[in-house]
């Protein structure tokens, strides 16, 4: 399926290497299969382990920070595998076909909850928690180190991205608006019911494999180079990432984002609870994700009249407006304004969390340009590293916050430890939606990316000639 990367051709530049729909659709997928299962452990995880597994707070939030760390390390890991990987089927794509059934399994057993002693239960927690975040990485990476591999085409990759964007917050929609009935329905009214999470959990990690397997049977790895077509030894590969600031400062905002953004889904059910009384308002905010579908839906329009960074600057500022508006709804108990907020902040998050991939994309590129070395792997890997670090960082300091405010499960909880919860749903989430924004300010890949694909056509073309 290796295809030349600019042949001459009287093809439009614009709809050269474009792809078929239904590979689109089958790719989307992938983002589909991954916030289906892992959207339910970032959300829900935390209210599982306190109010149905019975761990602390504190520990799970020790718990948190300890597996992140340790598992962030993984994405440079696999990101060197895919460099190192040749099979018929890709670089990438294999990925998909080895390691969706390890990853719904471990999706499984983190909703377990065996007959342990308080130990016990600690060692099941980390040992299910880290093996589904390794597993997480295995699948997820490939969903975009395989991205410069599907086409060249940079309006392509933006159309790609956002079709993957869209299915990805639908399956996120889906997962966090159902999950609590679900596990009510099989538990028999309860949303606590440890039956009840393993049967859905179990449910749901059936259809993420079927799904896994539709995407690995119709993507194609169709940009070839010269140097993806061979193994790059670690320390070449390195050699990508030196002075490739774009890719610094995505890196950055894609840790600093996802660490305001985990504070607040992993409190979302624990606000409602508390703060607000009635916990099935929980699913009705978290299905309101769905309009962020509408800021995916005008990503591509966007940053083709705007740009990819500005576009993303406005997401991340809508983002934080959303939250101030949050704190107004929180401050008087409006579950009126707490929507019109979610909305507005819902909004933003869709301009942003599609654009993400396509600008590691193309740090890919920068990085072949400045050094001469293109690795996709590497390159797109430490955006897993980063999120899960930020995650991580973000899961230790809910469950501190949660624990030095004095939270108990499944009690009235004091003043302070209602302010604790909403220093975690509204306050945190605000400083990482910020500082990104600041980061942006200094990224200007838009500026030279006419130039920059100019010169890496030629270089493919000539590279391709000599064979």
């Amino acid at each position: 399926m290796s295809q030349n990367v600019s042949n001459p051709s009287d093809v439009p530049a614009d709809q050269k290497n474009q792809v078929a729909w239904k590979e689109r659709f089958s790719y989307s997928l992938s983002d589909f299969a991954c916030n289906l299962s892992f959207q339910m452990v970032g959300t829900y995880l935390m209210i599982f382990y306190t109010d149905t597994f019975g761990i602390s707070a504190a520990a799970v939030g020790t718990l948190f920070l300890v597996a992140r760390i340790v598992d962030a390390f993984d994405g440079p890991f696999w990101g060197i595998m895919i460099d190192h990987t040749h099979t018929k089927w890709g670089k990438s794509r294999p990925y998909w076909l080895w390691f969706s059934i390890p990853f719904a399994v471990f999706c499984v057993l983190v909703f377990t909850t065996p007959n342990l002693s308080l130990t016990g239960k600690l060692i099941w927690a980390y040992v299910t928690y880290i093996g589904v975040d390794i597993l997480y990485s295995a699948v997820n990476i490939p969903i975009t180190s395989i991205l410069p591999s599907l086409t060249s085409n940079p309006q392509e990759r933006v159309t790609l991205s956002t079709i993957r964007q869209f299915m990805g917050t639908a399956g996120a929609t889906i997962i966090t608006g159902i999950t609590l009935g679900m596990v009510a329905f099989f538990g028999g009214g309860s949303t606590t019911s440890a039956h009840g999470w393993f049967i859905w959990a179990l449910i749901v990690g059936v259809i993420v494999v079927i799904l896994f397997g539709i995407v690995f049977k119709n993507t194609h790895e169709r940009v070839q180079t010269k140097s993806s077509r061979q193994s790059i030894p670690i320390k070449e590969s390195l050699k990508a990432l030196r002075k490739n600031w774009p890719w610094a400062i995505i890196i950055f905002i894609n840790f600093i984002y996802w660490l305001g953004m985990q504070t607040r889904s992993q409190v979302t059910v624990y606000f409602f609870k508390y703060n607000m009384h009635d916990a099935s308002i929980a699913s009705l905010v978290l299905s309101l994700q769905l309009v962020a579908l509408v800021a995916v839906v005008l990503t591509p329009a966007t940053a083709k009249l705007i740009g990819k960074r500005n576009t993303m600057l406005g997401g991340m500022i809508l983002a934080c407006v959303g939250q101030l508006l949050l704190s107004l709804g929180a401050s008087h108990l409006s579950v009126g304004m707490i929507i019109f907020a979610t909305i507005v902040g819902y909004l933003g998050t869709g301009y942003v969390s599609g654009l993400i991939a396509v600008m590691l994309a193309d740090a890919v590129d920068y990085g072949e340009w400045v050094n001469g070395v293109r690795a996709e792997g590497i390159v797109t890997s430490f955006s897993s590293f980063s999120a899960k670090l930020g995650m991580g960082i973000g899961g230790a300091i809910t469950g501190a916050i949660l624990a030095s405010s004095g939270y108990v499960a499944n009690h009235t909880q004091t003043a302070t430890a209602l302010h604790g919860i909403e220093m975690n749903y509204i306050w945190v989430p605000l400083l990482g939606f910020g500082l990104s924004a600041i980061a942006l300010l200094f990224y200007h890949v838009d500026g030279i990316e006419k130039k920059m694909q100019g010169d890496l056509a030629a270089k493919h073309a000539k590279e391709n000639a000599e064979g």
